[in-house]
């Protein structure tokens, strides 16, 4: 990816609690509507040279992709889920709510080259990260994590810097700090599945979500 010039400013946002839904036979939920009044934001913000694009975008792309990270036997497992979920937040957190884990489930999603998600459900509740909201201009997801995070869309006049939003210590009891998802989320030159890989790496199953990710997007 082109070099960006780049500036890190840490930040955090709370975590949300939700109650997983009964049904059954459909992954779209409201979801949203449960935790975004109890969920608040601060940004992460990041000097951006050029926005992404102009139009809206509705389609899944050939390069998007979603996993799910959870536990089984003291072992980390991943798998592939199918890539409508990229367009869908209350969709991906409901797939991650029906897998049984020792320990939750964690959910990754990579938008084009544009954008990822981190997911994590822990019993009722869900944690958010966002790497670059202004994202939520062109793309469902983006655009469903910041109402679930109650965070504005930004305005045209913000859409020349990068900013990351959601919960910078969803990852921190598993080892990875704040300060490192931030730099992540900063780093401009790593595409979505190679942001996600690096963040794997650290929480010990890279490999599990290396194999995904080749199923994903291929070799």
């Amino acid at each position: 990816m082109p070099d960006r010039p780049k500036q890190c400013v840490t930040g955090h946002a709370s975590r949300a609690g939700i109650a997983p839904k009964s049904a059954q036979n459909s992954l779209a939920g409201s979801l949203i509507g449960d935790f975004a009044a109890t969920t608040g934001g601060h940004l992460t913000a990041f000097l951006r040279a050029e926005h992404a694009g102009e139009m809206t975008v509705a389609d899944v792309g050939e390069t998007d992709f979603a996993v799910i990270v959870y536990r089984e036997e003291d072992q980390w497992e991943a798998d592939v889920l199918p890539t409508a979920v990229t367009a869908d937040l209350d969709g991906f957190i409901e797939a991650l709510s029906r897998q049984p884990s020792m320990g939750g489930t964690i959910g990754f999603a990579g938008v084009g080259d544009d954008f990822w998600v981190a997911v994590r459900v822990l019993g009722e509740d869900v944690s958010l990260f966002l790497s670059d909201l202004t994202a939520a201009v062109d793309y469902p997801l983006a655009r469903q994590v910041l109402e679930a995070l109650d965070i504005p869309v930004p305005s045209d006049d913000d859409l020349d810097q990068v900013l990351s939003a959601g919960d910078l210590s969803i990852f921190a009891d598993l080892g990875l700090d704040e300060m490192e998802l931030g730099a992540v989320a900063a780093d401009l030159d790593l595409y979505p599945e190679d942001a996600v890989a690096h963040i794997a790496e650290r929480l010990r199953f890279g490999d599990a979500v290396e194999r995904a990710l080749d199923v994903a997007l291929g070799p």
